[in-house]
């Protein structure tokens, strides 16, 4: 998991290890998906993507 320490500085230290994020080419936002399970858990309304989420592959 990712590191939130020191609180109050809002920074996380490293990437959250248990998410992924995925390029939705269809409404070209990105995706959160859960890793252990599948499943999606949120979707970006800009075309941004998500802080500190690994891509998948």
């Amino acid at each position: 998991m990712a590191i939130n320490k020191p609180t109050g500085d809002n920074a996380r230290k490293g990437a959250m290890k248990k998410r992924t994020q995925l390029n939705n080419a269809l409404t070209k936002t990105s995706t959160k998906r859960n890793k252990k399970g599948g499943q999606f858990m949120a979707v970006k309304k800009s075309a941004k993507k998500f802080k500190g989420v690994r891509k998948e592959k």
